[in-house]
């Protein structure tokens, strides 16, 4: 099922999720409803706190960057072809490696992109789908992804690391999301 996206302004997307139990309820039905969700709404990642859940989960599909990039861009990302995964319960072990900046974008916030700087590799200590644990390295766009994904788990969002006045700047824009006068082509919640 698609569920709505989750705008700019809700509660929830500034709360500090909360680690998922083994007998989380329909946590398997959730994580379908969030692929389904990202992908009818051409995303590459989604958490869950942006389909209104406070809980440690995300989706990344990294892949999707390297089918629409460019022939130029080819080979150009050390993480070619991309990865899709599912993360539960994940907390960042270390970040390392030069930052790099990237134009990045987020479905809570449409229409607002704004080049980020984040380190070039992460790992994570997290359970896989099955519960699994693993602790895993990424690096390039997926590490990218991954913590842009991470950030909403944490209560935090892309824009919290614009510079003062170009998050200032924005704000006319960011309210818009809030109060719902924007128009998109994928189902969002706006905050009340």
């Amino acid at each position: 099922m698609i569920l709505p996206i989750v705008a700019y302004g809700a509660p929830v997307l500034r709360k500090v999720a909360k680690d998922v139990p083994p007998d989380y309820p329909n946590l398997q039905k959730i994580i379908d409803d969030m692929w389904e969700t990202m992908y009818a709404s051409n995303g590459v990642g989604l958490a869950a706190p942006q389909v209104n859940k406070d809980i440690r989960v995300f989706i990344i599909d990294s892949a999707q960057i390297f089918v629409i990039q460019d022939d130029e861009d080819k080979g150009k990302y050390p993480d070619e072809p991309g990865i899709k995964k599912v993360f539960i319960n994940a907390h960042i072990a270390e970040l390392d490696g030069e930052e790099w900046s990237y134009n990045e974008g987020c479905l809570s916030i449409p229409k607002i992109r704004e080049d980020i700087k984040r380190p070039e590799k992460i790992v994570l200590q997290y359970l896989g789908e099955n519960l699994q644990p693993h602790k895993e390295e990424f690096i390039g766009l997926t590490a990218r992804i991954i913590q842009h994904e991470y950030d909403h788990i944490e209560g935090k969002l892309f824009i919290d690391r614009l510079k003062p006045l170009r998050r200032k700047m924005l704000q006319g824009k960011l309210n818009d999301i809030s109060k719902g006068k924007i128009r998109m082509d994928y189902k969002m919640m706006y905050a009340k």
